[in-house]
């Protein structure tokens, strides 16, 4: 007796890879490929291919990278040695030296030096600092593991993040190479980006929002909005960036110093309210006490509701920018392409 199963939600495998194909640049070489890399990413995620899923990756991927697996990245080999020399300084290594072991061969025969001058793409750059880590004790000294290429792939993905989710769930293709090599690929580097971008819970009513995660990191704007309403209840100007604690985890932060101006009036210790802010970079923080008692002392003092949901306010630094960006330049650009992608959505296409 055939299993009775459910019918999954969003389009079927051969719809979902036609809509791509028709939403995708028409002069985008091999769309068959990437239409079925994106449905793969999807389905391996077991996210349903529906239309908002669809676009919010084209409108991710189209920002990013304009539908380039290892995009190009100008002035590559200008931002490499400053980064070299950067790491040598901090390394107490005189520059006579580093000119030394750039002018030693790598393993493709070119000097160190010729290959960055060559570079292109952060691919390239990768694997050229992976082999001037392991071929070149200079390199070990103040590279250490660290290969300084953060990012990469179509939907320029987080390395870092790619890494740890691929610890926690298996990857689904063969993996010839290190995780890392993964993300410069358009299989890899899309399934890593969508991961970033869907596969989480996420208290959301409109997609801006996750966009500006994908930017800024997880629940990020779940965050910006908790330290807006922390500056409300408090009266005390707050960083609206999404960051609840330092990265080090150690230093008293700015939300966590304003958040300890309330612990009388919302009836928290300091401990409890550390121990919320904890949270802050998982699901289910706006269930704590300190997420709803500062909502609730906010609101009633001000006498208005408040968003739950509000775009980090972040410059965004990088060598590779030449003029300044912010993550809400970056979430309302995507959302833009995501409000067009739906509006080309075929009209059979089911939500």
């Amino acid at each position: 007796m055939p299993v009775a199963v459910d019918r999954p939600a969003g389009l079927g495998p051969t719809q979902a890879r036609e809509a791509l194909q028709r939403l995708l640049p028409a002069t985008l070489a091999d769309r068959a490929g990437w239409a079925a890399d994106i449905h793969a990413a999807l389905s391996a995620l077991e996210l349903p291919s529906t239309p908002r899923h669809l676009c919010a990756v084209l409108a991710v991927t189209e920002q990013e990278s304009g539908f380039r697996a290892d995009p190009t990245v100008p002035g590559l080999a200008a931002i490499a040695r400053k980064e070299i020399e950067r790491r040598a300084d901090a390394a107490g290594v005189p520059q006579f030296a580093v000119r030394a072991a750039l002018a030693l061969r790598s393993p493709d025969g070119r000097s160190y030096a010729e290959r960055i001058d060559a570079v292109k793409t952060e691919r390239e750059l990768s694997e050229l600092f992976d082999d001037f880590i392991d071929m070149v004790p200079l390199g070990r000294r103040f590279f250490a593991d660290d290969n300084p290429v953060r990012t990469g792939g179509p939907m320029q993905v987080s390395i870092a993040f790619a890494e740890a989710h691929a610890r926690t769930r298996r990857y689904p293709y063969a993996q010839p190479g290190s995780i890392r090599s993964e993300v410069f690929t358009r299989r890899g580097g899309l399934y890593f980006g969508t991961a970033h971008l869907l596969d989480y819970d996420a208290p959301y009513d409109q997609p801006l929002y996750r966009f500006a995660d994908f930017n800024a990191g997880r629940y990020a704007s779940r965050n910006a909005a908790f330290q807006n309403a922390l500056a409300v209840a408090s009266g005390i100007g707050v960083a609206i960036d999404g960051d609840l604690l330092p990265r080090d985890g150690a230093t008293l932060g700015e939300t966590e110093r304003v958040a300890y101006t309330l612990a009388g009036r919302i009836g928290m210790s300091e401990a409890a309210i550390r121990r919320d802010l904890l949270r802050g970079a998982d699901a289910g923080f706006e269930h704590t006490t300190l997420h709803g008692r500062v909502f609730a002392y906010a609101e009633s003092i001000d006498r208005r509701g408040l968003p739950r949901a509000v775009v980090p306010r972040i410059d965004l630094r990088s060598p590779k920018f030449t003029r300044k960006l912010t993550t809400e330049w970056f979430a309302r650009r995507v959302d833009e392409r995501h409000r067009r992608c739906l509006a080309r959505m075929p009209a059979a296409a089911d939500d």
